[in-house]
């Protein structure tokens, strides 16, 4: 029988669509789970590749290389394999294997469907639940199963499943090695995650009883979800994630950890959601059998996998065959046109596209072909054959003396051993995750001992710092406060220093007001010069224009005014910014109160007989702005004389800055100041909204009060947020009251003017409608 020596097929596309001749057939069949689906759509698309298990296809395609370059072993035959989609779904599983023994485009469970090709053997069953499966189904027809992952079966034992040989040894002597090390290290108090399934149950049923006859004491089980859909996995994930407090029971500092391939990818999920959360890391040590395997997705690999360092997992035994690393490391694009996983495999470990219509679309970078391997992370790639590959390698092999001794009528056997995975760890290292023999733990930095009532004096609680507090030492009985220029650290376990920090211009906030000041600035500007541009037309004329100037230049210097509170507190700044902001917004109002009295004062002067005649005229408006302008004037004198502004050190409002600020120095004066606005801005309100319906065409009374309504609004509110605002903050408050209230003012008064100065002057084809 002479058979194909190379025929992959994608693992990603149902067997029954792509087994369509003679000339496919392959006396073996390897099982492997390096992509994971999530819905029954099987294509490319919604494929994860696991980068790190395409070793195993190359251990598997060594192999056969090696077996059909060796005239020793099958002289007649030539080798050949087919590779399929494990999964991680129960279902999928059930369905593909089913599938592997019918024709082509049929699918006839329970029944050998007239299947075109001869299966010599199916090497598959990373996972425990996937070699069950397959050892049901494959016992059916007699055709023999290697499994090159540990098999510890739910239900049974190895009388169920006679067509199934492990590669490895039985996972349940790992779990008397565990038992070793934890009376090695002295931990007697200890966790355990399992998967939520029957294999978990099955592992807890078996591990239990053994920790308690060793004298170790479990602090709790934690069920990990099982791989299923998307839809019922993200619900038991979520689950997970609300049990996290419990991972982080500060006496349990050792994790054992039941679970295959996918509970890696839960737990590293899990640790993605933790800093989400606002919540510590763990910082446990974590013990796995030989199944549990650092391997990332490809949407994985940038994830961080620091809660993993110094992990103890027990490895399947492993060698190097020779050939095998130069052949991984000399792997080029050109070389490997038959292997239809090495493209997929090469743009997901880095990142790139050999397609250069996809770069763009999937955001990546031209594969050159020139990447190194040697640069992957182990989580991504391994250059040197893993446990998993070397017992693949093994497997083949075992097929391979198989199928030649049984063209002989003779028989033999192998077996593997596991050993632990060992470190190159000193041995100070390894002494600080050991338990201490004591009544209880050390109360370490950022703790401080707190007596037991009615017990010895060595026995004692750890109970945190204080806000504010920090200890530096084991066991210390009191914690300290920090100098007044440092803060404690997130732990508490040291003094940091305290960052300078005002309201700059360099922040986004600050950068923002200021152009903000700036725009408003300028654009007053140009309403001002449009005003004394058209200062003959009607509008211009009919409401006084030299209070419009007057109002116009003191929103310009308001909007400039905010300018002094962005910027480092200094004396002349700290000095003048609120005494000239209060009085500039102080004739900007009484500006306001002067038209709006002007309009009811000549109202009523064109009634016959009037007294008020004589007060018609410039002097009226003159007198309004000056002494509505004076009293504060006076108010900002004596606030200056008697309590002024000085730049100041606030040490209280943030625990981690010293914010340097600019101190009111009186808070009376302060909130005079704004009292004396605000009364302004209710007599401008009051006057403009009884005069807002006189018969004027170009009363602009009714805007008055709108900008009132808005200033009153935004100043009304400033008051309560100043006093709950803290820090630099306070600034930004005032400057946002200052902008919000200035743009109103400038809007509702004068962009209606502006529309009709602009339209009726034809310098755009615009249209206006007076409100």
């Amino acid at each position: 029988m002479k058979l194909r020596k190379f025929s992959f097929l994608p693992a990603c596309l149902e067997m029954p669509a792509t087994r369509n001749s003679e000339k496919n057939m392959s006396p073996l069949v390897c099982r492997h789970p390096i992509f994971h689906t999530h819905s029954s759509g099987l294509n490319h698309s919604h494929c994860s590749f696991v980068p790190k298990m395409y070793q195993h296809i190359l251990a598997l395609s060594f192999a056969v290389d090696e077996i059909n370059g060796n005239p020793q072993i099958l002289p007649n035959l030539t080798l050949g394999f087919h590779i399929l989609n494990g999964y991680y779904i129960a279902r999928m599983r059930y369905k593909a294997t089913m599938g592997l023994l019918c024709t082509y485009h049929r699918f006839v469970p329970n029944f050998s469907c007239g299947a075109q090709k001869k299966i010599a053997a199916v090497i598959g069953g990373l996972v425990t639940e996937a070699s069950e499966i397959l050892a049901i189904i494959l016992a059916m027809y007699k055709i023999p199963q290697l499994t090159y992952g540990s098999f510890s079966p739910a239900h049974g034992d190895k009388t169920e499943f006679p067509f199934l040989y492990q590669m490895v040894p039985k996972e349940s002597h790992q779990y008397l090695g565990v038992v070793r090390l934890f009376q090695h290290f002295g931990w007697t108090w200890i966790g355990l995650l399992a998967v939520d399934d029957d294999y978990g149950d099955k592992f807890l049923q078996s591990m239990v009883p053994l920790l308690s006859q060793n004298d170790i004491c479990y602090a709790f089980i934690l069920r990990l979800p099982e791989r299923t859909y998307l839809d019922e996995y993200t619900g038991r994930l979520l689950q997970l994630v609300q049990n996290y407090p419990v991972l982080m029971e500060r006496k349990v500092s050792t994790f054992f950890v039941h679970g295959e391939p996918p509970s890696w990818q839960n737990l590293r999920m899990l640790f993605l959601t933790a800093p989400i959360l606002a919540w510590p890391p763990l910082e446990k040590v974590w013990i796995s059998t030989s199944q549990w395997d650092f391997a990332s997705l490809t949407v994985q690999k940038m994830w961080d996998i620091q809660h993993f360092h110094g992990a103890i997992t027990f490895a399947v035994h492993s060698k190097q065959p020779p050939g095998f690393n130069t052949s991984v490391h000399t792997m080029k694009p050109p070389w490997r046109k038959e292997d239809i996983f090495f493209q997929n495999f090469w743009e997901q470990a880095f990142h790139c596209q050999f397609n250069t219509s996809q770069i763009y679309v999937e955001n990546r970078k031209l594969c050159t072909g020139e990447e190194r391997l040697e640069t992957l992370s182990s989580t991504i790639f391994e250059g040197k054959m893993t446990g998993h590959s070397y017992s693949v390698y093994n497997a083949v092999y075992a097929v391979a003396h198989a199928m030649h001794t049984a063209s002989r009528w003779s028989s033999n056997c192998g077996r593997d051993t596991g050993e632990l995975a060992s470190h190159n760890t000193e041995p100070w290292q390894v002494r600080t995750v050991l338990p201490l023999s004591v009544c209880n733990d050390n109360c370490y930095p950022g703790y401080r001992r707190k007596k037991r009532e009615g017990e010895k004096f060595c026995c004692y609680d750890c109970a945190p710092c204080p806000e504010g507090m920090m200890s530096d030492r084991k066991d210390m009985d009191a914690c300290v406060e920090c100098p007044k220029d440092q803060y404690p650290n997130k732990k508490q376990n040291q003094c940091i220093p305290r960052a300078v920090s005002y309201f700059s211009y360099k922040e986004p906030l600050g950068i923002i007001f200021t152009i903000l000041s700036i725009s408003f600035s300028l654009i007053t500007t140009s309403v001002l010069g449009i005003f004394l541009k058209y200062k003959d037309t009607p509008i211009v004329k009919a409401n006084n224009r030299g209070l419009t100037y007057i109002l116009l230049i003191s929103l310009l210097l308001c909007f400039l005014s905010s300018l002094l509170f962005i910027g480092k507190p200094e004396k002349i700044s700290c000095l003048i910014r609120q005494t000239a902001f209060g009085t500039i917004f102080s004739v900007a109002l009484s500006s306001l109160l002067a038209k709006t009295t002007t309009v009811v004062v000549a109202f009523m002067a064109t009634k016959p007989g009037s007294r008020i005649r004589k007060w018609v005229g410039q002097k009226l408006a003159i007198s309004v702005v000056f002494s509505g302008s004076s009293v504060q004037a006076v108010i900002c004198v004596l606030w200056l004389s008697t309590s002024p502004p000085f730049p100041d050190i606030n040490w209280h409002s943030a625990k981690d800055q010293i914010i340097l600020e600019c101190n009111e120095g009186s808070a009376v004066m302060f909130y005079c100041v704004l009292g004396y606005m605000g009364l302004l801005a209710i007599a401008s309100f009051t006057v403009a909204f009884l005069a807002r319906k006189l018969p004027d065409t170009f009363n602009e009374a009714k805007f008055i009060t709108f900008s009132m309504v808005i200033f009153c609004s935004v100043w009304f509110s400033f008051v309560p947020t100043y006093l709950s605002t803290k820090g630099k903050y306070l600034v930004a408050v005032e400057i946002f009251s200052i902008l919000s209230s200035g743009a109103g003012l400038l809007a509702c008064i004068f962009l209606p003017k502006c529309c009709i100065i602009i339209a009726k002057g034809k310098i755009v084809p615009f249209h206006c409608i007076l409100l």
